[in-house]
């Protein structure tokens, strides 16, 4: 068996560090280096030798952890929303000042979701009027979910040169019509009992096209982390999108 690769987890006690965690320390490939919380200092990561570093925390603080494993030249998978093109541009400058320096941003690190994205661009160009409903469990800190605006800015681009989705809405009922990104309207519902459900939904005269995938727990999302950490050697600097270390992102 060839070496482990040395991965910390930050935002270890969490609902998804806590299984990152565990897939991990189940994993023939990885080793649990550290898992590190509120309270304990980054210097951790250093202590323990991390290759890679997973981070599940909030946008309050992401930050400020990319910076750190960009000046250390530890790569980094990324779980936590909140990335404006801003936030983007940013850590793009940072790593342009390192060379050799990763850092991978998931949207989602489910399969299905992946594809659901994948699917959903492809759809785009042949459909009048789009839209995506995105429903979570209360306790998710942003609305629209990374996800779903990834997916709006994804059908977008694949949209590019046709018109916009017909919309008669009086501008000052917009409040019910969801946020625009990029030109696609996102509905957000948070609602105790979801994980992750997401509906990107066509439609032409005469037909209705719906993509939905449903995360059921979180589970789900792990086979995506541990393939990010495998194949985060294999992209330089800035990426977003899991789909980028999979066969379909060739």
């Amino acid at each position: 068996m060839g070496k482990k690769i040395r991965v910390g987890v930050i935002g270890a006690n969490g609902k998804m560090g806590s299984s990152v965690v565990a897939a991990v320390q189940a994993d023939a490939q990885c080793e649990l280096a550290v898992g590190i919380d509120i309270g304990d200092s980054l210097e951790e990561l250093l202590k323990a030798r991390c290759e890679v570093v997973v981070d599940f925390t909030n946008p309050t603080i992401v930050m400020e952890n990319l910076a750190f494993c960009i000046k250390h030249g530890i790569d980094a998978v990324v779980g936590t929303s909140g990335f404006t093109p801003e936030r983007i541009e940013t850590l793009e400058l940072w790593a342009g000042q390192r060379p050799n320096s990763r850092v991978l941003i998931a949207p989602n690190f489910s399969m299905g979701a992946v594809l659901m994205v994948t699917f959903a661009a492809i759809a785009a160009p042949y459909f009048e009027s789009v839209e995506i409903v995105e429903s979570h469990h209360p306790e998710k800190v942003d609305a629209p979910s990374g996800t779903a605006r990834f997916t709006a800015q994804k059908v977008a681009v694949a949209r590019r040169g046709h018109a916009p989705s017909p919309d008669a809405t009086d501008p000052q009922d917009m409040g019910a019509r969801g946020i625009s990104v990029d030109g696609v309207p996102i509905h957000s519902v948070r609602l105790r009992g979801m994980v992750a459900h997401q509906e990107v939904l066509f439609g032409s005269i005469g037909e209705t096209l719906t993509i939905t995938h449903d995360s059921l727990n979180r589970d789900s999302f792990m086979q995506g982390v541990l393939i990010a950490i495998k194949e985060i050697n294999h992209i330089d600097g800035v990426v977003v999108g899991l789909e980028n270390v999979l066969p379909l992102g060739s």
